[in-house]
């Protein structure tokens, strides 16, 4: 059996440099897949790192 990995919404936050505001805003759009225990909210760092697309480079920085 696989364990799942979760990280807090601070972890996600400090490891991505994306603030807790905008992951939180994340999960009440329903981009964003959490689960809570009781007052704990945590995500899956895969998931969070979903979240990220890759941008073409080829004339990205004019």
């Amino acid at each position: 059996m696989v364990k799942r990995q979760y990280e807090s919404l601070a972890q996600a936050a400090d490891r991505t440099g994306i603030s807790v505001k905008t992951l939180r805003r994340r999960i009440i759009d329903g981009e964003l897949v959490a689960y809570r225990s009781g007052r704990l909210i945590r995500v899956e760092p895969k998931a969070v790192d979903a979240m990220f697309r890759q941008v073409p480079t080829k004339g990205f920085l004019r």
